[in-house]
C-alpha cells in the first residue's frame, strides 16, 4: 500500500513539474528575447539565434540551432523577410511543424507595427538589399517595443493559459516602464530635433522619426552594397553642406570608410547600437534605448557646443 501511494505522489509530482515546466522560446533577435522573457518571466525560457553585435540579416547557422528549434514551443521572428537567409533550412531540419508559419508556436512580431518605407512596384536586385515589405528595423521605434510585447503576450497566454495573469501583470509593468523611459528619452534628444545624420546602413528610420531627426544620407550608396569613391565623394560634400555633426555606424561593418569621410567632414563617427547585447549596458529593450540615446546626446552637446 505505501508503494502504491509512493508511485502515485511520484507521478503527480512528475505531472506538476511537466506542467509547471517553462515555455521554451526562440527568437531570430535578442530584442525579441528581451521582451519575451520580460512578459514570460519564469514561465518562459529564451534564446536569440543572432546576438545584439552581430548583423541580424546575416546569422551563421549552426547544428546546435537545429536542436534549440526542435524543442521550441515559440518561436518569434522579426519577418519581413529579415530571415529569409538564414531560417527556412533550420526550420525544415527541425522538423517541428508547430513553429512553422501559420503554426500555432510561431509569432511574426512585426504584424500590428509601424512598417516604414514600403516599396512601391517591382523590387529588384538593382535596388541592393531592398526588403519587398518595409524596412525590417521597426523594432528601434519604442511604440513598436509595445506592439511586439502585447503580441507576445497575446500568444504566451494561448501557449500557456495558466499563465496568462502574469503575463497580463509582466506587460503593464512592462509598459509603465516603456512610457517613462520614452517620456525621458524624448526630453534627452528633444534639443536636437531636425539635426541631419548620415548613417553606414538604413537601419535608423523608425529611430530617427520617432526622435525627430533626420536621414541626411548613407555610406552605402544602396542597401548592402559598399561605396565606390564616386558616392564617397559625393556624400562628402552633401555633409558638407549640410553640415552634418555625426555619423552613425553599427558595430559589424567595416569602419575604414565612414572613419575616412567623418575625418574629411569634420563629422563624429559614432558606433550606434541597434540591438539589445550589442554592448553590456544594452542588456534589456529600454537599456537599449537608455545607453544609445545617451550616447546620442553627449555626442551631438559636444559637437554643438553644449545646446
Amino acid at each position: 500500500m505505501k508503494k502504491a501511494i509512493g508511485i502515485f505522489l511520484l507521478l503527480i509530482g512528475s505531472a506538476g513539474f511537466s506542467a509547471a515546466a517553462p515555455l521554451r522560446v526562440v527568437t531570430s533577435l535578442q530584442d525579441l528575447a528581451s521582451i519575451a522573457g520580460t512578459i514570460g518571466g519564469s514561465r518562459v525560457e529564451t534564446f536569440s539565434l543572432a546576438k545584439g553585435y552581430q548583423d541580424p540579416h546575416f546569422v551563421e547557422p549552426k547544428p546546435s540551432f537545429v536542436l534549440r528549434l526542435s524543442k521550441a514551443d515559440l518561436l518569434i521572428v522579426a519577418g519581413m523577410e529579415m530571415e529569409i537567409g538564414y531560417l527556412p533550412p533550420l526550420l525544415d531540419q527541425s522538423r517541428n511543424p508547430k513553429i512553422r508559419p501559420g503554426g500555432p508556436g510561431y509569432l511574426d512580431a512585426s504584424i500590428g507595427c509601424e512598417i516604414l518605407e514600403r516599396p512601391r512596384g517591382v523590387v529588384t536586385r538593382a535596388m541592393g538589399d531592398v526588403h519587398p515589405f518595409g524596412n525590417p528595423h521597426y523594432w528601434l521605434d519604442p511604440g513598436n517595443g509595445r506592439v511586439i510585447a502585447r503580441s507576445i503576450t497575446t500568444r504566451l497566454s494561448q501557449l500557456d493559459p495558466p499563465g496568462a495573469a502574469t503575463f497580463r501583470t509582466n506587460l503593464a509593468a512592462f509598459e509603465a516602464r516603456l512610457t517613462e523611459g520614452e517620456k525621458r528619452w524624448d526630453a534627452t534628444l528633444a534639443p536636437y530635433a531636425g539635426t541631419p545624420v548620415v548613417t553606414y546602413h538604413n537601419s535608423w528610420p523608425n529611430f530617427l522619426k520617432r526622435f525627430r531627426l533626420v536621414a541626411a544620407g548613407y555610406v552605402e550608396p544602396k542597401p548592402g552594397v559598399p561605396p565606390a569613391p564616386a558616392h564617397i565623394v559625393s556624400l562628402v560634400n552633401l555633409m558638407r553642406e549640410k553640415k552634418v555633426p555625426l555619423i552613425l555606424m553599427e558595430p559589424y561593418f567595416d569602419e575604414r570608410t565612414p572613419r575616412a569621410i567623418a575625418s574629411r567632414t569634420q563629422a563624429k563617427l559614432l558606433t550606434f547600437i541597434p540591438s539589445v547585447g550589442g554592448v553590456p549596458a544594452a542588456r534589456d529593450y529600454i537599456a537599449l534605448f537608455d545607453y544609445d540615446v545617451k550616447l546620442l546626446a553627449d555626442t551631438l552637446r559636444e559637437k554643438t557646443g553644449g545646446k
